[in-house]
């Protein structure tokens, strides 16, 4: 690099927990290298990073970009209902 140019970065938080999605996006997470949540990065602006933070972009937001927290689990695994429980009528 020479001296007049500088690596840009990104600075992502990781604001929602990833429990309850589906195993890819738990590992889209960890391969950003976020280990707790409310946690800070820098990461590297380059397109394989940006593809990553679209894809969990509910989940994390990103400096000088809005986030909301999603309104319901899109992403969220369905969960498999009781056989027993629903069997009785109830």
């Amino acid at each position: 690099m020479s001296a007049g140019s500088q690596a840009v970065s990104i600075r992502a938080t990781w604001k929602k927990s990833a429990i309850g999605y589906s195993e890819d996006m738990k590992a889209t997470i960890q391969s950003l290298g976020f280990r707790k949540l409310q946690q800070t990065r820098d990461l590297p602006d380059t397109p394989a990073v940006r593809g990553m933070l679209k894809k969990v972009g509910f989940l994390v937001s990103v400096e000088g970009e809005p986030w909301q927290p999603p309104r319901r689990g899109r992403y969220k695994t369905p969960r498999v209902r009781s056989a027993k429980k629903h069997s009785r009528g109830r």
